[in-house]
């Protein structure tokens, strides 16, 4: 019997470069995408997955994300006084759990790898879950986000778990992409992984999109692994070393995945989420035929 998947990882200590100089003070996790960080659009979807315990790999400079999933009374104490319930209310549903958040420090930019590796003696001796915070999902025709449907892979093959979505092959040296073999529609088994791929080489077109659920033997492999492309230490590298001894199944996520760690994924993503919004989208429309008219 697979154990249940109580615990995510978040890694959110990146630097934010590509938004310069907006994130010069603010983490990018913390740009809002509508009226959320793009932060606590992940998060939801990892209370969704069910999800229980919310570890935040930090850095220098992410306080900010720390007081976020805090309590803020002199808020809260004015929306009550001024009779905004439905603004307090949503206030309260968003916040987590006494105990239900952890927050750890990446000193050093080492990598996903090292990031993942920093949580180790909060996630323990448990199958956990990853989700990038850059990545922001919206629900397909199964009407779940996509850590939800890793899970229900997990619960029915065990293992490990990654979410892979689909890119041009002219794109696939950007990404992670795994080899497929036996393929069952949403769901198959991984025979391979490799990370950014000289052009013209990757073995398919799934690449890694962000979503992850791992066993903690990961841990062990990360502590010391060598650094892989780019001088870090990559989990892609960590997870084929795993693959040697467990199993591995990717899941094709059927909904939409927003890279809002790039200025156009960002974009785009807020576009989605306002288009999807009862209050926004009728509004939204007529503004950007005006705009594009």
């Amino acid at each position: 019997m697979t154990k249940r998947i109580r615990k995510a990882v978040f890694p959110v200590a990146g630097l934010g470069t590509r938004f310069l100089p907006a994130t010069k003070s603010i983490p990018k996790e913390m740009l809002t995408v509508v009226d959320r960080p793009v932060l606590q659009h992940v998060v939801d979807e990892a209370k969704e997955a069910g999800i229980e315990h919310f570890v935040f790999v930090t850095g220098r400079g992410k306080a900010v994300i720390e007081d976020h999933f805090d309590m803020s009374y002199e808020l809260e104490d004015t929306l009550q006084k001024r009779g905004k319930k439905k603004e307090y209310d949503a206030l309260m549903a968003d916040l987590p759990a006494a105990g239900a958040t952890s927050f750890t420090r990446q000193q050093a930019p080492l990598g996903l790898g090292h990031a993942v590796w920093c949580a180790r003696d909060i996630v323990g001796d448990e199958p956990f879950a990853v989700l990038l915070p850059d990545m922001v999902t919206m629900a397909g025709a199964k009407k779940s986000r996509c850590l939800a449907q890793c899970v229900e892979a997990y619960d029915r093959y065990g293992g490990n778990i990654i979410a892979v979505e689909e890119v041009p092959p002219e794109e696939t040296h950007q990404y992670g992409v795994v080899s497929i073999g036996k393929d069952e529609g949403h769901t198959f088994e991984i025979t391979g992984m490799v990370e950014k791929p000289p052009k013209g080489t990757a073995p398919s077109t799934s690449i890694i999109s962000g979503r992850y659920i791992l066993g903690p033997e990961i841990f062990k492999i990360l502590e010391t692994q060598e650094r892989g492309a780019g001088g870090e230490i990559q989990l892609t590298d960590g997870m084929k070393s795993l693959a040697k001894n467990q199993g591995f199944h990717g899941v094709r996520f059927d909904g939409r995945t927003y890279d809002t760690g790039s200025k156009l994924g960002f974009l785009m993503a807020n576009a989605a989420f306002a288009l999807a919004s009862p209050e926004l989208a009728g509004p939204y429309k007529a503004e950007l035929k005006k705009l594009l008219g």
